[in-house]
């Protein structure tokens, strides 16, 4: 296990008090890969340095991207947190079931806004959603909050080097690029044989077949394949 390969995003935060908090809370708990998805502050901000109190080097080093699909084509494992259940055929996981996670994989933990927390559309692209128990009557937690209770997990799982399940070194499970290339195939290739007929049910259909693919945990010889039946029926169609 390795602190290097977790990475923190944060979709779309809206304070940059919060920002300068999760990084405090990332160098707490040893972890430094801080990435922003079109983050409504200026990034970076004096507020945000300010409430990061001696982790301006986790701001410095913080990636920014302006949509989720590049923030996440690197990496293997996409953990979303939510306070809602959602009625997706997806793992549903609770913090103890972290440490059945491969934290030798590139692991990466997203947190929705403050205002509104994660659409389907970013759950879509996660292999998991992660639930963190509160008080049943008073869900909503802070965004700083719920990233130092997951950090501070983690970080303690990585301490204790708890050992997991391997599989084969012969099996090299696809990197989320990979998955992505072959859901936008099988996507644009849809498109062009009109699949895709009710305008209005297009965009559910599509993260459905986002969220199929993305937890399937398929190896890369499984993506290779599949690229190429997408491919072939393309030509036939």
């Amino acid at each position: 296990m390795s602190f290097s390969n977790i990475s923190f995003i944060l979709h779309k935060p809206q304070l940059s008090e919060n920002i300068g908090a999760c990084a405090r809370a990332l160098k707490n708990f040893n972890f430094n890969k801080l990435i922003l998805i079109n983050p409504k502050p200026i990034f970076p901000n004096d507020k945000i340095i300010a409430t990061s109190v001696g982790a301006k080097d986790v701001i410095k080093k913080s990636k920014v991207y302006d949509d989720i699909e590049p923030a996440v084509k690197n990496i293997d494992y996409l953990i979303a947190t939510t306070s809602r259940f959602r009625n997706k055929n997806l793992k549903h996981i609770q913090l103890n079931d972290l440490k059945k996670i491969d934290f030798n994989k590139r692991v990466a933990f997203i947190f929705g806004s403050e205002a509104s927390g994660l659409s389907n559309n970013e759950i879509s692209y996660a292999n998991y959603s992660l639930q963190i128990p509160t008080n049943s009557k008073f869900k909503s937690l802070n965004l700083s909050h719920s990233l130092i209770i997951v950090a501070q997990i983690i970080f303690n799982l990585i301490n204790t080097s708890f050992k997991t399940y391997t599989k084969s070194k012969k099996i090299k499970s696809a990197t989320k690029k990979q998955v992505q290339a072959m859901a936008n195939l099988c996507i644009k290739n849809l498109e062009d044989q009109n699949f895709f007929k009710q305008t209005e049910k297009k965009p559910i259909m599509i993260e459905n077949l986002r969220s199929i693919f993305y937890k399937m945990d398929l190896s890369e010889k499984e993506t290779r394949i599949l690229s190429s039946v997408f491919a072939s029926l393309a030509k036939k169609g």
